[in-house]
């Protein structure tokens, strides 16, 4: 049943970011940036955590899991060492994933040429 609602939450997800495109017309950038945000406010108030233990990979796969994981480590930190904690929390939890995207994004680009 597990994998049923990981598909059921993703998938949604993933369909509401298709509405957002195919209907109200905005970019990818807008569509991204606005999951990130709703990932960190849904963080903010202790909900995300709620639906990762309920879908699992379904909410942690989709981009909302990038602001939540943001909001999760910049909150912890601050709670340690104040207003500089926020930013060394935020890129602690995140830098492998951040790391990561650059270096296979560096490895594709040499490898692969791109269509202009």
């Amino acid at each position: 049943m597990n994998f049923v609602w990981a598909f059921v939450v993703g998938g949604g997800i993933c369909v509401i970011g298709q509405i957002l495109l195919d209907y109200f017309k905005l970019t990818p950038a807008h569509v991204m940036s606005s999951f990130v945000v709703v990932g960190a406010v849904l963080d903010t108030f202790d909900l995300y955590d709620n639906l990762i233990d309920f879908a699992g990979a379904g909410a942690t796969v989709p981009i909302t899991s990038f602001g939540h994981s943001l909001m999760h480590g910049a909150m912890k930190e601050a709670e340690e060492h104040g207003v500089i904690g926020v930013a060394v929390g935020m890129f602690g939890l995140t830098s492998a994933g951040i790391a990561s995207a650059i270096l296979f994004g560096f490895l594709i680009a040499v490898f692969f040429k791109p269509k202009g």
